[in-house]
């Protein structure tokens, strides 16, 4: 049952779950649809998560009057969306409407130095780990930690691989992490924590395009294995570590 929260005078918090399911994912991405459709412009930003979104409100709709009204259109427009009753069928549709996105990737040490822990830890070869992660495709369930981090779900339960006990100070832009049964890429260079198993060459968050990052929740991604010199000629550069 839908739960929703006054955070501060102009952002409001909607909870759908209190755990992670992927098939969730594709119906928070038919509500935000919704959202936009009927309640813009008073909805300056929407941020969702694996169970959840953040609303911002323009400061005109946050009287407590509006508020109110605000929050019974929220209700109507979840009730409408049928998340619970035809749960089935609204997956398959918010799925359609999601984008099919395909990323290169190069799998290797020079630039995924956990590639050999995922596989050890997995008891399997380093190319059953790339043809294991590649072969997968994934549910854009979150967005956040960095502008353009797209949390994705789920890896095959195989090669599903704890965080480091100690993050890196530094990660190249493009890395391409496993944490538990979620994977990502690091659209810039920072700090993290996940095992590192390859680099995607294309640039994931760039401010000054629209839209600034090409994922949206609900979309589907899939990555392609390319090979060394693929990987240099798209701009990729080698980890020095």
């Amino acid at each position: 049952m839908m739960r929703i929260e006054r955070i501060s005078e102009t952002t409001l918090m909607v909870y759908f779950a209190d755990k992670i399911d992927v098939e969730l994912a594709a119906k928070i991405a038919h509500y935000v649809q919704r959202i936009k459709e009927v309640l813009s412009p008073a909805v300056v930003e929407i941020t969702p998560s694996y169970c959840s979104l953040l609303l911002q409100l323009s400061p005109e709709h946050c009287a407590e009057p509006e508020i109110g009204r605000f929050i019974a259109q929220l209700e109507k427009i979840y009730q409408d969306c049928d998340f619970m009753g035809n749960s089935k069928k609204l997956s398959k549709t918010a799925v359609l409407q999601g984008k099919q996105i395909v990323l290169p990737v190069y799998y290797d040490v020079s630039v995924g130095p956990d590639l050999v822990t995922v596989a050890e830890h997995a008891q399997v070869t380093i190319d059953e780990v790339i043809r294991s992660h590649s072969q997968q495709r994934y549910t854009v369930c979150a967005i956040g930690f960095a502008p353009g981090f797209a949390f994705l779900a789920s890896v095959d339960a195989r090669i599903a691989t704890p965080r480091l006990v100690t993050p890196r100070h530094f990660v190249p832009a493009g890395s391409v992490g496993i944490a538990n049964e979620q994977t990502a890429i690091y659209p810039a260079n920072s700090p993290g924590g996940w095992q590192i198993i390859g680099n995607c060459p294309q640039s994931l968050f760039d401010p000054n395009t629209d839209p600034m990052s090409p994922f949206d929740i609900g979309d589907q991604v899939q990555f392609e294995p390319i090979d060394r010199q693929t990987y240099i000629a798209l701009g990729g550069q080698l980890w020095q570590q």
